[in-house]
């Protein structure tokens, strides 16, 4: 990276800690700090619940994705009619009706305390781990991007958590919401500088694949009956559909977004931003794959090592950034690949301490006598969780696997049983205690052991693919947790109806 590059990444790092500081000028109370004071513009938190769920996982995975395995990924974009008609007019006009800054407070009226507690904790370890991923595989981009190893990965690991810490613990919901919006138009313009560099560079649009490029894609059916094949479209629909969906139906970062708005009428304008934007910037990406493979196929001497294009894959993007983009060029696409990063950490820290307020400390009485000691709690315990996060990152990089299937192992492992929790809780009558309970060990148990089936039974000498694809995560956690929660709530129903 050249000097100017260096500056333009270090003044958008500084610009958001400014947004940081404006916003928290303003705060007198929690309210305003986790959810805006539930009145925030829709199409803002549309755009914000695009960059905090899919921005790091888009801007790294799908390239890689597309060129290395092929476009059967493409195909979920789809579902996107049926996800907002499912959380636009079933999930929120249930959620919107109760007022409330931690989504797990739903869980207690019906099912109780015991199981407001597991929602929260199991929503604690799925964005810990989560977050700790998404940044550390960032940080691992952008090492290659300014031309460093791996060894410096822990420092600039500690250098994007400090800034996205400091603007969210200072300026709360409004600022990570306004900073999520330029990061995303960061994250947006950086993929077209990468799509239009490479047609000036080869003259026009010859990157893009007229046939099935056999020699480096994978065999991608529409469906089949083998488990282990890695990716059908069938498959990679209803695997986005139902993380969508899930997402949306339990998922602390999510509600609270929705809670931020007015009512169900404008939370749906947020979640028909959301998707418009997620399948804009998708299907750039999609093209920056194909513009990638085009490239480095007709260049195999300008590849990042030696050895195939197709093992290469995930770093196509980031080394094309780091040395054939021209200066400017690059800073502003590094500081989008930094964006997203921080566009991950910074909503899930705030939703993380939204959740140990609510759930944990104000729940049994621990909650500060003063709003403003409230809300200096609140930031400090921002700090707290932005540190834990950064810890973990040296432990999560561990799990092996691609950019885009390490990632859905990741989100995939507790979204459908966090959900569960609240499928059980607001649409099943007979729900109670001791069946989701039940229901939700059971899913987790099968989520975990198609996630790793590989580790756990081997890997395929031929294929290289695990026993069982990590498409099936999803399907498989939601077909077992519904039918054995449907099952232990019949049979517990006496007994849970009595303790209540």
């Amino acid at each position: 990276m050249a000097a100017v590059d260096w500056i333009i990444l270090a003044l958008y790092a500084l610009s958001t800690i400014g947004l940081g500081w404006y916003f928290g000028r303003k705060q007198e109370d929690t309210s305003e700090y986790f959810v805006g004071s539930g009145a925030m513009n829709p199409l803002l938190i549309g755009v914000s619940l695009f960059a905090t769920l899919l921005s790091t996982i888009s801007y790294l995975a799908i390239p890689g994705e597309i060129a290395g395995k092929g476009p059967g990924i493409m195909w979920n974009y789809l579902t996107y009619p049926f996800v907002f008609l499912v959380i636009g007019f079933v999930i929120l006009p249930v959620y919107m009706r109760q007022r409330v800054t931690s989504a797990y407070e739903l869980l207690e009226d019906k099912l109780g305390l015991s199981i407001r507690l597991l929602g929260g904790a199991m929503f604690l370890a799925l964005r810990l781990f989560w977050m700790s991923l998404l940044i550390y595989m960032t940080s691992k981009a952008i090492a290659t991007m300014i031309g460093v190893g791996d060894q410096h990965i822990p420092w600039i690991v500690l250098v994007t958590g400090i800034f996205a810490i400091t603007y969210t613990s200072l300026g709360g919901m409004r600022a990570v919401v306004i900073t999520d919006t330029l990061q995303t138009l960061l994250l947006y313009g950086g993929a077209l500088l990468v799509i239009g560099t490479i047609t000036w560079k080869m003259g026009g649009f010859g990157w893009f694949p007229t046939e099935w490029k056999s020699n480096v894609w994978d065999e991608q059916p529409f469906f089949s009956f083998d488990p282990s094949t890695r990716i059908t479209v069938l498959g990679s629909m209803i695997s986005m559909f139902l993380w969508m969906v899930c997402t949306s139906a339990g998922d602390q970062v999510s509600i609270q977004r929705y809670m931020s708005t007015k009512d169900a009428k404008t939370a749906r304008r947020a979640i028909g931003m959301q998707l418009s934007v997620g399948l804009v910037v998708g299907v750039t990406l999609g093209f920056v794959g194909f513009a990638l493979l085009g490239y480095f196929d007709a260049n195999q001497d300008l590849l990042p090592a030696e050895g195939s294009l197709k093992d290469q894959a995930d770093q196509l993007f980031p080394h094309f950034i780091a040395f054939h983009l021209p200066p400017v060029v690059t800073g502003l696409v590094v500081s989008g690949l930094f964006a997203a990063a921080m566009s991950s950490v910074d909503s899930g820290v705030n939703s993380i301490t939204a959740v140990v307020m609510t759930d944990y400390l104000d729940r049994f009485g621990k909650k500060p006598k003063t709003e403003a000691r409230h809300l200096r709690f609140a930031r400090c315990l921002a700090v707290t969780i932005g540190a834990i996060v950064i810890c973990l990152s040296t432990i999560v990089g561990k799990v092996e696997g691609n950019f885009f299937e390490v990632t859905n192992k990741v989100v995939n492992l507790l979204t459908v049983p966090i959900s569960l929790l609240f499928f059980f809780a607001l649409f099943v009558p007979f729900a109670n205690a001791k069946g989701v309970w039940i229901a939700t060990i059971c899913s987790v148990t099968v989520a975990i052991l198609v996630a790793f089936s590989g580790d756990i039974w081997g890997m395929d000498p031929e294929t290289g693919f695990a026993p069982v694809s990590f498409q099936l995560i999803a399907p498989a956690a939601l077909v077992v947790g519904v039918v054995v929660g449907l099952i232990a709530c019949r049979i517990f129903a006496p007994s849970s109806r009595s303790e209540s």
